[in-house]
């Protein structure tokens, strides 16, 4: 049905189109397209017919709607978009990816909204993960609708992000055509049938009319149990793991001279260079000795099992007493770890404490492959939101930034060398030891404020209840006076009456 609907769309229509956008192409002076579009418009019929259908063949809403999009998709970096130059630990947590097909075989996006709480993430960061994912899936689908899951179990008004929400709607609606098969909402609490009407309101005609609200009994009438997943009553026992889009060239590895890229996450490609002198890079900014950062342990990552997870703690440490610098950590296998904070500011003599998680099921034995990459640089300000630096880090010069290159090991690798067993045990115990005692710090600090202020609110309401007693004894006065003055009035009254009478 979708194939044909495509078929039907005369081919005089389609032509019509292209040559109205190639036009105007040619007469603006502005370059507002992007050379990839360009082609795309030039030999793609079926995305123009998408523009066609989306607007019932409305050559002049068509029209509209295409130049709108290629200008937006220059202004927004589009074709730009890659897992280099994204967030990509917003993806690998899994509150957003494709997995399964609907009863018409279109691919389902999910969306788990209870991993996904308002406020906490970048907007703009997580803007371009969506763009990221729908470009992604275009590309595979060979622009095929896809169906939406929005799975609400569990979820109230704080997992709901009207904002995110309204961009995504927007996202089909004005330059995505064509593009959305069904919206299935699961398992919504009746708390968030507000917030719905709402959203609703946002979304055209013909989107409501592919609205399907549906409870854990229905999942079958709308996704094959063999394609839903377990916790919606289907087959599927699927996890997330993120797979990466791009497939990375082959390493040789029984060259005698081993000279292998290292690709870093948002990051110029490295190399390995066995020797004396340690890892240097290739066509990145070169490993100074003159570290402002401080990392402990230094060199090495080791982890150990908290409880059902593996994790490594770091110190970050800046030890320039004037200078505030900005960090950075980039892994060769963003897919494997979960870096927690992965950017930040120090400020002179300031520390970080940086937990690294390998994520499930991603297996220990394998780590010695994985390298993380630390990075460094001076900034003016210590104040900057998470826009302003991570803008900084797209348009640092390499020249500014200092490089330390860390490896993982495993627990076998770590009792092998002695000064990595070190780090493995004794240093990685006595950072967590720190990192316990400066929480503990923080609590007691807490608790000092919060007696203050709970004393200071004590002071204030005894002398509120003393003022209100003065007040009220005060009118309580008043009240009598003012009694004794109209009785003695009355006595004159009455005596000057009294003394008149015959």
């Amino acid at each position: 049905m979708y194939r044909t609907m495509a078929e039907e769309v005369p081919q005089e229509k389609v032509d019509a189109l292209r040559n109205a956008v190639l036009q105007l192409v040619d007469s603006e002076k502005e370059d507002f397209i992007h050379p990839a579009d360009l082609d795309r418009i030039k030999t793609n019929d079926f995305w123009l017919k998408r523009f066609l259908i989306h607007h019932d063949l409305d050559h002049k809403l068509a029209f509209e709607m295409l130049t709108d999009t290629i200008k937006w998709r220059k202004s927004f970096g589009v074709n730009e978009i890659n897992e280099n130059n994204i967030r990509l630990e917003y993806i690998t947590e899994g509150a957003i990816f494709p997995r399964g097909r609907d009863i018409e075989g279109h691919l389902v996006f999910i969306f788990f909204c209870k991993k996904h709480i308002k406020g906490q993430k970048d907007l703009n960061e997580l803007k371009r993960c969506l763009v990221y994912w729908l470009e992604r899936l275009e590309r595979q689908e060979n622009g095929k609708a896809l169906t939406i899951f929005f799975d609400l179990e569990g979820c109230g008004v704080s997992n709901m992000d009207l904002e995110f929400t309204k961009y995504l709607i927007g996202l089909f609606k004005n330059y995505y055509p064509w593009f959305l098969n069904y919206i299935i909402v699961y398992e919504m609490a009746w708390i968030l049938n507000a917030v719905f009407k709402l959203i609703k309101s946002w979304l055209p005609p013909k989107a409501i009319e592919r609205i399907k609200t549906i409870k854990k009994a229905e999942v079958s009438n709308w996704i094959p149990l063999n394609q839903a997943l377990k916790q919606w009553g289907g087959e599927d026992d699927y996890t997330f793991s993120f797979v990466s889009d791009s497939v990375e060239d082959t390493i040789n590895n029984n060259s005698a001279v081993i000279n292998k890229k290292v690709h870093f996450a948002d990051a110029s490609p490295m190399s390995d260079s066995p020797g004396p002198a340690g890892d240097r890079e290739n066509n990145g900014p070169e490993e100074s000795t003159n570290k402002m950062l401080s990392i402990n342990p230094s060199n090495v990552i080791t982890f150990t099992k908290d409880g059902n997870e593996m994790v490594s703690i770091l110190e970050l440490e800046n030890t320039d007493p004037t200078t505030t610098i900005s960090f950075k950590m980039k892994t060769t296998s963003p897919e494997k770890f979960r870096v927690r904070p992965s950017s930040g500011i120090l400020p002179p003599g300031s520390k970080e404490t940086v937990s690294v998680t390998l994520l499930q099921p991603f297996q220990v034995r394998s780590l010695s492959r994985d390298k993380f990459l630390l990075m460094s640089m001076p900034v003016k300000s210590g104040e900057m939101s998470l826009s302003a630096l991570s803008d900084l880090w797209k348009n640092a010069s390499s020249k500014n930034i200092t490089q330390q290159r860390l490896r993982c090991a495993q627990p076998d690798d770590v009792s092998k060398n002695g000064s990595a067993t070190m780090v493995g045990s004794g240093e990685v115990d006595d950072i967590r030891l720190k990192q316990l005692t400066s929480n503990v710090n923080n609590l007691m600090d807490a608790q000092r404020k919060l007696q203050k202020s709970l004393d200071r609110s004590q002071v204030l309401q005894i002398i509120t209840i003393a003022l209100t007693i003065l007040v009220a004894i005060f009118l309580v006065m008043f009240v009598r006076w003012e009694i004794q003055d109209v009785n003695s009035n009355q006595s004159c009254y009455k005596m000057r009456g009294y003394d008149s009478d015959p």
